[in-house]
């Protein structure tokens, strides 16, 4: 019975997408600890379900969730539907019908593409994250053209995580990462979210008028702040000439007396040491004096931690 159940919270989460632990306990008839012990079981499992205290707390998984290809064999979607059947039919819950309805019509029929807008494809998800960035980003332009307020669950880059309600106005593609930029209601402003820090959206049906802004209230120059910023040259060695040009583009990479060089203003954040090193040995820092010692000290951490095992 206890994975009938667990079964139900989860199509009761696709269906409706929003619910309370007291909705839950009183639909299967079990415990709110119970209800929280089957949430947690399937947050182990994988399944991005999340819970919020509070007001307008509750279960919720994000609209941007669905099963993936291939998640279940058509034996095990046959053996699903009929534990479903099997406990509609002690329940009584239209609920359960509707999420059974929608299984035996859909099958294995889910698929997985790319966002796709006008003439672009875009698919710029993880490796094996099973298409979430795009199915997120898909709704998240939806939500710009709709004018349809968003409530997220953010993951700010220190670990602090947020829920709160963004009206979403325009979608912001800079260095190969996805923004959009919002007014933050938590913050009574425009703020810009990095899509893939959003860890659940959830439409709320509200439209809204869009607010004034311009050109230059967007932070586009966040990356190019010169107080966080490192003017750096390197050495390019031939096998390593790709990654210099997608990295820093065409423009920066030279030939001067038959060497490669490369120069660029870097942001000066964390994630610089591990774009160098990731260049391999074909990438050799040889200004400013600092930062070469910064990659040369990670270098000789990375190799210790080898000899450790």
């Amino acid at each position: 019975m206890k994975y009938q159940i667990m079964i139900g919270i989860l199509f009761i989460l696709l269906r409706v997408r929003k619910t309370t632990a007291q909705e839950l306990a009183d639909r299967f008839h079990i415990s709110l600890r119970s209800v929280y012990r089957y949430i947690d079981e399937m947050t182990v499992a994988g399944i991005p379900i999340d819970v919020a205290r509070g007001a307008c707390g509750g279960i919720y998984i994000s609209d941007a969730y669905k099963l993936p290809t291939g998640f279940l064999t058509r034996e095990e979607y046959e053996r699903a539907v009929q534990a479903m059947q099997a406990m509609d039919s002690e329940l009584s819950d239209p609920v359960l019908r509707s999420a059974i309805e929608k299984l035996t019509s859909r099958c294995k029929q889910d698929r997985q593409d790319g966002a796709l807008s006008g003439n672009i494809l875009v698919d710029s998800g993880a490796w094996g994250n099973s298409g979430s960035f795009s199915g997120k980003l898909s709704l998240v332009e939806d939500a710009v053209n709709g004018r349809e307020a968003l409530e997220i669950d953010y993951v700010d880059r220190g670990g602090e995580r947020t829920h709160r309600v963004i009206l979403p106005h325009l979608l912001v593609y800079k260095q190969n990462i996805w923004y959009v930029f919002a007014f933050c209601r938590k913050r009574n402003a425009f703020r810009l979210f990095k899509i893939g820090r959003i860890r659940t959206i959830l439409k709320t049906g509200e439209r809204f008028e869009r607010l004034p802004f311009t050109r230059e209230d967007i932070p586009l120059s966040f990356w190019t702040d010169r107080e966080k910023c490192v003017d750096a040259r390197f050495a390019v060695r031939e096998d390593a000439i790709p990654f210099a040009e997608e990295w820093l583009g065409i423009e920066a990479v030279t030939e001067q007396d038959g060497r490669t060089y490369a120069e660029a203003t870097l942001p000066d954040d964390d994630s610089l040491i591990g774009k160098i090193l990731s260049a391999g040995a074909g990438f050799t820092v040889l200004a400013p004096p600092s930062l070469a010692a910064r990659v040369r000290a990670a270098a000789q951490k990375i190799a210790e931690s080898y000899q450790a095992t």
